[in-house]
């Protein structure tokens, strides 16, 4: 993911003249003032109990095999554990495989994983992580360390381990709903900023932008969607991010209410942040399906993400449980509570 400080300068393809009044439309609701709770939100009473240490030992998991690199041998073992996994909790499992190209004009596979709870059912929600971790640590304080990749224990794997666990809980006691998770990959193979390499926006995202592009089945929608990203942090805050304000509010409204009646307001304030570039942007441009992002934002650093961020930093010793069990918990009340 990266931040994009000014509202105004909302990325759209060329050739879209809707572009101009989303941008516009984008700035506007920045300037909206603070969401404020509805006591009358529904929850769900019967949802099943979100283990937050069985969150927290899916991201060690992942994070054992070490950093998953597209290509490397850590990212293969772990998407196989990931789909043998998935599968034992009941879901219909695929690998979308593809192609794309990154920064420098190499091609790389795309490997996608969704995961398809119920699957006979029409009316569905779409949950988002991306399971790749970052090549370089582009961000680090250190120069020697940013040519190599992170662990990424927060920045994705902190994402997946919790969605994880809901298809764990989804496998036990199914929802009303039928429920898509989907793991993306080459997330974060965006231009390293430590060379000198003209940026590019569309460089990130790069599973996400594949799937929304060839979804999994032709006329594939979803009734919305949430993306988990950075999920993992001590006293992480996720801000009401603009991207998800602007396509989504009904679905931010709804999980941000929900946070606030289950006692999490600390880490899910109704502030509201720039917009992102982020897995959501994609799923909401190209294929319609309005998506939140829920991420740790953090507007007293430099980049606007914890600091950690794109470091050798982003390791198991700043992953927390209690902040992983609050964005299941949140996540499952507002699954559980559709009809």
């Amino acid at each position: 993911m990266f931040s994009i400080r000014h509202p105004s300068s909302v990325i759209c393809r060329p050739s879209s003249v809707i572009c101009l009044l989303s941008s516009v439309l984008l700035l506007l609701a920045s300037c909206k003032p603070r969401t404020s709770p509805q006591a009358d939100q529904p929850l769900a009473t019967e949802s099943p109990a979100f283990s937050a240490d069985s969150a927290y030992a899916f991201v060690a998991k992942q994070v054992s095999f070490g950093p998953r690199v597209p290509g490397s041998q850590a990212h293969g073992s772990c998407m196989e554990w990931m789909v043998a996994t998935l599968r034992n909790f009941g879901a219909e499992v695929m690998v979308q495989k593809g192609l794309a190209k990154i920064y420098d004009g190499t091609v790389l596979p795309v490997q996608n994983i969704i995961a398809r709870f119920q699957p006979e059912k029409v009316n569905r929600i779409l949950l988002m992580a991306h399971w790749d971790s970052r090549p370089f640590a582009d961000q680090d304080s250190d120069p020697v360390k940013k040519d190599f990749p992170i662990a990424g224990a927060n920045d994705g794997a902190s994402g997946v381990g919790v969605l994880m666990e809901i298809a764990r809980q989804l496998g036990q006691k199914p929802a009303t709903l039928g429920i898509d998770i989907i793991l993306y990959d080459l997330e974060d193979y965006g231009v390293p900023a430590h060379k000198d390499i003209e940026w590019k926006a569309d460089s990130w995202c790069l599973g996400s932008q594949y799937w929304a592009h060839n979804p999994h089945i032709p006329g594939y929608f979803a009734r919305y969607g949430i993306l988990l990203d950075m999920v993992g942090a001590p006293d992480a805050r996720f801000t009401q991010e603009e991207v998800s304000r602007y396509y989504a509010k009904s679905v931010v409204d709804k999980v941000w209410n929900t946070a606030y009646q289950l006692g999490f307001g600390r880490y899910f304030p109704f502030d509201q942040t720039p917009q992102l570039i982020d897995d959501h942007r994609y799923v909401n441009e190209i294929i319609g399906i309005p998506s939140i992002d829920i991420i740790h934002q953090d507007p007293t650093t430099e980049s606007s993400f914890p600091t950690t961020w794109h470091t050798q930093e982003d390791n198991m010793q700043h992953i927390s449980r209690e902040t992983l069990g609050a964005v299941g918990k949140v996540v499952l009340a507002v699954v559980y509570v559709e009809k």
